[in-house]
């Protein structure tokens, strides 16, 4: 459907109108297209589902079979690599680990654009470089299709209960069609502005959180140290003004919140590799606009060092622990 409705896809009256043509549909309609989701990874996964569950049908794919079983379960159709999936669908969804994986999955042998069918839009959530996202675009626009960038914040547990935020980059014109799919999968929908708008966004608030951790981490270590209580610490910080999501949702010391991988020796969640590999997003990014960023160069430091010495899997919030092996407890 969305091949027949390239350029303005805008619900008006019960009917999709463009210049020159009406097509009569329902948004309840529309719902029941095939939608392609490629990358069902630990957020990935997660906002298939939410699809599914909003009566998409879902045709996906990953590089590691295993990771499509679940899904499978649920009633999606698996496929053998991105290809297929854009022979198939003409909305599709990637959430993938790092930029070669992106330019990959879009332009590689098997990828998206070998098959993809003109007036298909692509949206991307991965976190990458926004020089990336613009060059996928690009490439995207040779082949007839649509590509926009949508990364994502919120983390497993909003990938799970349909609250993420989703930072949209792309033709302001193709956003309501973005729109209706992320709405399945998020509380939040931003429109940031053109291609490569919604990764600066990520990458900015991504390091943001890594500096917000390591201090909430040395701060927290500080208190115990200090021989405060971890919890009664933790409830003083989230009544006062040093008050900050990595303090009062996701605190990273083991004990003081349920549900958070700090409670769960540190598995789960968003990993330390990932938050090193946004950290150097954001330095590059950084380096290239000419733009003082001494804290978050202090950050990916910090978050390589982690990653070097047994950290790379573990929960970003692991960087309370690092510490405290730092000083040899």
């Amino acid at each position: 459907m969305a091949a027949v409705l390239r350029g303005s896809r805008y619900l008006v009256g019960g009917c999709y109108k463009n210049v020159g043509f009406a097509f009569v549909s329902t948004r309840s309609m529309a719902s029941k297209t095939q939608v392609g989701f490629i990358g069902l990874g630990n957020m990935g996964n997660p906002m298939a589902k939410n699809l599914l569950k909003h009566g998409y049908p879902v045709i996906a794919t990953d590089v590691f079979p295993e990771s499509c079983k679940e899904l499978k379960e649920l009633g999606a159709q698996i496929l053998d690599n991105p290809a297929e999936v854009a022979d198939k669908a003409d909305r599709i969804i990637t959430m993938l680990p790092s930029s070669p994986n992106v330019i990959d999955v879009y332009t590689g042998p098997n990828g998206i654009l070998k098959k993809v069918k003109k007036g298909s839009l692509l949206i991307d959530s991965s976190t990458i470089d926004p020089a990336v996202s613009k060059e996928m675009a690009a490439a995207s626009e040779k082949m007839g299709a649509v590509f926009m960038d949508a990364p994502v914040s919120g983390g497993v547990g909003a990938a799970s209960s349909g609250k993420l935020t989703f930072m949209v980059g792309g033709a302001e014109e193709e956003f309501t069609a973005a729109q209706e799919l992320l709405n399945c999968m998020g509380a939040n929908v931003v429109y940031c502005g053109q291609v490569g708008t919604g990764q600066a966004a990520k990458i900015c608030n991504n390091m943001l959180l890594a500096i917000g951790m390591i201090g909430t981490s040395e701060t927290m270590n500080l208190g115990i140290r200090l021989g405060l209580d971890p919890k009664l610490l933790a409830k003083i910080l989230n009544m006062s003004s040093g008050r900050c999501w990595s303090s009062d949702t996701y605190n990273p010391v083991p004990g003081v919140m349920e549900g958070v991988p700090s409670g769960n020796n540190y598995q789960g969640g968003f990993g330390t590799q990932l938050m090193a590999k946004d950290l150097g997003l954001a330095q590059n990014t950084a380096t290239n606009t000419k733009t003082p960023v001494p804290l978050g160069s202090l950050a990916h430091q910090i978050y390589r060092m982690m990653c070097a010495r047994g950290y790379a899997s573990k929960d970003f919030s692991s960087v309370f622990q690092f510490l405290r092996e730092e000083e040899g407890q």
